[in-house]
């Protein structure tokens, strides 16, 4: 029988936002923590006001009575060696290791267009199949070394990068071992034209971590139509909090609960606080996971057969 084990985490993207500093960029992070620990969360992932020190980072989330889930990594393996990679990688996953975090988010940066404000279309790509195979044996090398440290690689497909469709996905999984871990996040492959279920079928076995983030698809359209930078989107608000947009959080909930998936689901939307008010919008993100976490196995179904 398969034991589905999870505890319900929050970025703190929902209070403040590091490409965009000036989304919350005022609020301290202690409010974060108070508020996240009151609407229930048992932790947090690392943001840039956190310390980066292990001990102080420890003592920080010790007086809220809050975990560390995991932390974004910036990655540049499609540009640099693994032996450099692995240098640059050396105090972050001591930070998490030390720290008791069992993932690490790795978000290749190189070449990225996430943070310019260039239109989506011009995101990198990998034009060969050799590109493609080089890449992939880099990430699997370097996923092993972070293993061997406690720590997986959670891969996290993410527009404007080089793997953001549900194909770059499959191209990367299949040219990997089990020591590269799938970070699932709904609302990115939504964005990038993908179902998210059919994704979360194909490679629940590699899923690592859980990014709950939801999508208004009136405003990754007019992205699209428009040629918006990722960061316009963000801004227009293409992301929102699990129960607030249009992905099937009821069935991907239960697709977890079925696989016997243990580890985080985290809360992550990026959006403006003055426009998607912090605590209120966490609430519901959290609210909603725990809806449907506590539900029995087969609700989910159960609901989208009486909606049809």
């Amino acid at each position: 029988m398969t034991t589905f084990d999870v505890r319900i985490g929050i970025n703190p993207l929902s209070w403040m936002n590091d490409d965009l500093p000036s989304l919350g960029g005022e609020t301290p992070l202690e409010l974060a923590l108070t508020e996240g620990r009151q609407i229930g969360y048992q932790g947090f992932e690392l943001g840039n006001k956190f310390p980066r020190e292990p001990r102080a980072l420890k003592t920080l989330l010790a007086q809220y009575d809050l975990a560390l889930v995991s932390g974004w990594y910036s990655g540049r393996l499609a540009r640099r060696s693994v032996e450099e990679e692995i240098a640059s990688v050396g105090p972050h996953l001591e930070l998490l290791a030390q720290n008791g975090a069992t993932a690490m988010v790795y978000g290749e940066v190189a070449d990225s267009i996430q943070g310019a404000p260039q239109p989506l279309y011009q995101r990198p790509r990998f034009f060969s199949d050799a590109q493609c195979a080089e890449y992939a044996a880099r990430v699997d090398e370097f996923a092993r070394y972070t293993q061997s440290r406690g720590v997986r690689l959670a891969y996290h497909h993410h527009m404007g990068a080089y793997v953001e469709t549900p194909a770059d996905v499959d191209q990367l999984m299949s040219r990997t071992s089990d020591a590269v871990g799938l970070l699932f996040d709904a609302g990115h492959i939504t964005f990038a034209g993908g179902d998210p279920l059919a994704v979360l079928d194909k490679h629940i076995a590699r899923v690592c971590h859980v990014h709950c983030k939801d999508v208004r698809p009136a405003v990754t359209r007019l992205a699209r139509n428009r040629n918006w930078s990722f960061l316009d989107a963000v801004i227009n608000g293409a992301f929102t909090v699990p129960g607030d947009g249009a992905v099937n959080f009821p069935a991907i909930i239960d697709r977890l609960k079925r696989y016997g998936y243990r580890g985080w689901l985290v809360v992550e939307a990026e959006q403006d606080p003055v426009v998607a008010p912090s605590f209120e919008y966490a609430q519901k993100g959290y609210r909603t996971l725990r809806t449907l976490v506590d539900a029995p196995l087969g609700a989910a179904s159960k609901t989208e057969q009486e909606a049809a």
